[in-house]
């Protein structure tokens, strides 16, 4: 990590690895975490392998949706490494996303309370950087790791033989 690019946010989330993946890779249980609260999620597309798209929609009344994210995976190892970038949407083309061009980095390892999961997110100067820490970086990934972490510590993935829970 470079202090002066990257802002990187850690944290054990107790759950199986793997249900931390599916929370990953399944469109369903995805857009039930990945928007803050109260707004919602939708997914229009979600290829978890390196070259796929991943495209989401964002609401706030539920009814009418906007665009929210528009990136291609470069990583995917399974139940470990996403890794994904706006700097190119979903297919193929050169973006130029605003406010901030950034490649992120979700790595999940097993630990002995669940899994050590690590967002790492590079920008390609300090004035992005500090911009992204300005706009709410902590807060905003902060919350849907918690997000993500309550789905999941319910065993609301699937995973684990622990059946789906809630609804976005």
């Amino acid at each position: 990590m470079n202090p002066d690019l990257d802002l990187a946010l850690d944290r054990v989330i107790r759950a199986p690895r793997k249900a931390v993946w599916r929370a990953w890779t399944d469109p369903a249980v995805f857009a039930r975490w990945w928007v803050p609260a109260p707004a919602v999620c939708r997914v229009d597309r979600l290829e978890a392998r390196p070259g796929g798209g991943f495209v989401t929609r964002i609401s706030d009344d539920g009814v009418a949706f906007g665009p929210h994210m528009d990136v291609t995976f470069l990583v995917v190892e399974d139940h470990e490494r996403l890794v994904f970038t706006n700097a190119v949407d979903s297919s193929w083309r050169p973006a130029d996303p605003g406010p901030i061009v950034m490649t992120a980095e979700i790595a999940m390892r097993d630990h002995a309370e669940g899994t050590d999961y690590r967002i790492l997110v590079r920008h390609g100067d300090p004035a992005a950087r500090a911009l992204h820490e300005k706009l709410g970086f902590a807060d905003g990934w902060g919350t849907v790791a918690g997000q993500l972490a309550a789905v999941v510590e319910a065993g609301g993935t699937g995973a684990g033989g622990t059946g789906v829970g809630g609804t976005a």
